[in-house]
Formats: C-alpha cells, structure tokens, sequence
C-alpha cells in the first residue's frame, strides 16, 4: 500500500511538472523564439566516426550513424584491424592509431567505434585505449587499482581541449539491424526529458553489489525527478519505462520482460561483461539487445572494485543535466582503463528546454539550467545584446524573459 501510494505521488509530481513544461505548440508557435542553451555536451560535429577498413559490417554501422546523426563525413575514418581478433596488439594499436589521429582535426572532442570486435588492446579496453592511449598504467595485474582519468565527474564540454583525450563509446552490435534500432533510440532519445524509473538492485551476490553504497544518495538525490526503486534482489520482471537499471551480477535475467525508454542507461558489475563477443559471463550486449541505449562492462578481470565501475549517482546526475550518453557515463567512472563504454554515444534526453508563458513573461524551463548566474542575449538584425543577468537557483529554476521578445536569445553562463 505504501508503495502504491509513494507511486501515486510521483505520478500527479510527473502531471504537474507537465503542465509547467508545456511544450512550445501551448504558446502561439509565430510568438515563439529560439533559445540556444549554454554547452552541456558534445555535438555531432565534434565526433568522429571509426570503422574497420574492409569489414562491410562495420562500414554500414558508420555509415548509418553518420546519415543519423548528420555528422560531417570528414569525421568518418577507417583503421586497419582485424575483425576476427578480440585483442589488438599494442604496437599495432599505437601505429594505426596514429594514422587517424592525424586525419582529424583539433574540433574532434570523442570517438564513436563502429564495432563490437575486437574489444581489447593489450591489457586495455578498447574505448580506454583510445581514449587514454596506451598505457599500462591503466592496467592492473591481480587485484590492484590504476591510473585515474581527470575527465571523471568534471564539467568540462570539450574533453580533447581541456584534458587531450577523446572519450570513445563502441556502437557495439552483432549485426546491422540490432546497430541500427540502436542508433534509432538514441536518436529518439533526444530532448524527450522522459520521467523514468530507476532501478537500483543490490543482490545476494555481495562481490557484485558494492555499488549499493551509491544507493541512498541516488533516491534522495533523485527521488523527487524519477522514480528511483532500491531493491535487495537478484532481478526485475515485467517492468515498464525503464530508464536507468544499475545490478551485480554474472547474468541478469528477465531482460525479455523488460521495456527501455529511448536512452536508457544499464549495466551489471561483474568481471567481464566488456568481453563483449566471447565473455563466459553475461556481456554487456546483452542490455543493448534488450532495449537499452548505452552500457558497461570490464573486459579484463578488475576485481570488486568501485572505482572501475560506473557510479550510478554521477551517472545519473551527468545525464539528468543535459550531457550525452557517452559523456554521462564516462564521467562517472573514476578509473575506466580496463572498461567498454558501448551504446548510442550522442543520446541526450535531457538536453533542450520548455517555454511555459506567465502572464505578460515567458519562462525557459530546461535542465542545463544549474544554479548559478547567466547571461542572456539577444541577436536581431544580427546585432547581439546582453539583455540582462538571471540567477537561477531552486526557488526559481527558471529564467524570465520580458517584452519586447526577441527572435532568437543565447545563454551563457556567467563566470
């Protein structure tokens, strides 16, 4: 009955919120302007494409994700690997890639690797591999921990400027119809800011649940945005709007039952769900094929450690401000070397905004709008004018805008 009841409370919080975020068409559409929001996250543009010279498979996936996504077909490259082999060699790795770092221009910030094979390199993951370069650092041999990324938990838009690397996500599938339905969610993800479900489940693998640490902070941290449910057991059956499922595991069951929202983040902890084609464990494939739109799993042994494992918390919190799938998730792993990022990397659900009219004033709801204070700018006749400063805090996470409207109006946060 308490549950029930806590259910009902979310949801009539879910109608109003609605109702506050109406969308544009509730305001008459030729009164309204554009809004371009301060930078949460990277653009097609800034990403380039990788895939494997002569293997059609992998060819069509980029392909299909550029036309997707409209990325530049200057960020579209091949490399010289071979599809048949989980591991690449280091020397190998360092010489190719090499090759497409040259071809790419300084505005790349990531990678996205049209590929699920291979996954490895040397004692690296593939997505760390490229991202970090390779470094043994990054490794560990037994139960050791490794080198930690700066990337993690930062705010920065521009990872390869700020810090000189380029977070990879592999768009990992078994084949080009499973590739694209996934591409297809992300892409549908975008600006749907949807009111999910959480599921965090700490099972009686107690190895695999140290995560649950994590758990507290995430509902009371998100408890009044999603319906986030901590659960002590192995698995979850026949649930709906799925957005966010964090469990420990060898193998998850029940992901048939199962139905992911259009940007759904998953994943279970465990040793080698980022062996992604020959894992004796459960890989991480396996939440893609179910409906997810990004996942994660180790692809060399790691030990029960957090740090090598997504952190729900930051996870959650990177996405839920307007970040990409790819940037959410690799911002929440503190030491990612022996890890795959795989999933749709542009995914942005929460990147966008509401404009909800209040009297004379129209209101721009979104959330990339942290506290803080901003700029607001207007453009007409391409003339650009700071127009006033807005601070946005809890009691009013909005900004305000005021006749005479303009056309267009940019937001920047002020430093």
């Amino acid at each position: 009955m308490a549950n029930m009841t806590r259910r009902l409370i979310i949801v009539i919080k879910q109608l109003t919120l609605l109702m506050l975020l109406a969308l544009p068409s509730a305001i008459a559409v030729a009164s309204m302007p554009t809004i371009e929001l301060p930078a949460s996250g990277l653009s097609p543009r800034q990403v380039a494409v990788v895939f494997i010279e002569g293997d059609l498979l992998s060819e069509k996936i980029a392909q299909y994700y550029q036309s997707a996504r409209n990325i530049p077909l200057e960020n579209i490259v091949s490399i010289s690997f071979d599809p048949e082999q989980q591991v690449v060699d280091p020397g190998v790795f360092a010489v190719q890639k090499k090759v497409i770092d040259a071809k790419l221009g300084e505005n790349i910030q990531a990678y996205a690797l049209a590929w699920a094979q291979p996954y490895r390199v040397g004692c690296m993951s593939m997505s760390a591999a490229f991202t970090l370069g390779y470094d043994v650092a990054y490794c560990a041999v037994g139960c050791k921990l490794t080198r930690t990324t700066a990337y993690y938990h930062s705010g920065s838009v521009k990872p390869y400027a700020d810090f000189g690397i380029r977070p990879t996500m592999l768009l990992a599938a078994d084949n080009l119809d499973q590739a694209k339905a996934l591409i297809d969610r992300g892409v549908a993800a975008d600006d749907t800011q949807p009111f999910g479900r959480a599921f965090l489940l700490a099972t009686s693998d107690q190895a695999r649940s140290v995560r649950k640490r994590f758990f507290s902070e995430v509902q009371q941290t998100f408890g009044d945005r999603f319906d986030v449910q901590v659960l002590e057991q192995d698995t979850i059956e026949n649930k709906s709007d799925v957005l966010f499922y964090f469990t420990g595991a060898q193998s998850v069951e029940g992901l048939d039952t199962l139905k992911f929202l259009s940007g759904a983040m998953a994943d279970h902890l465990t040793s080698y769900g980022g062996m992604l084609t020959d894992s004796g464990q459960m890989s991480a494939m396996r939440w893609l094929e179910a409906g997810a739109t990004g996942s994660y799993g180790t692809a060399i042994e790691p030990c029960a450690f957090v740090q090598k494992f997504p952190n729900p918390l930051l996870a959650m919190w990177h996405y839920a401000s307007g970040s990409t799938l790819m940037e959410a998730y690799w911002k929440s792993v503190h030491m990612p070397g022996q890890g795959n990022f795989i999933g749709e990397p542009l995914a942005a659900p929460f990147r966008g905004y509401r404009l909800q009219r209040v009297g004379r004033a129209l209101r721009i709801h979104s959330p990339v709008l942290r506290t803080g204070r901003y700029q607001v700018y207007t453009n007409d006749f391409g003339i650009e004018r700071m127009r006033k400063v807005h601070l946005v805090n809890a009691m009013q996470p909005y900004i305000e805008l005021w006749p005479p409207y303009s056309g267009h109006y940019r937001l920047e946060r002020a430093r």
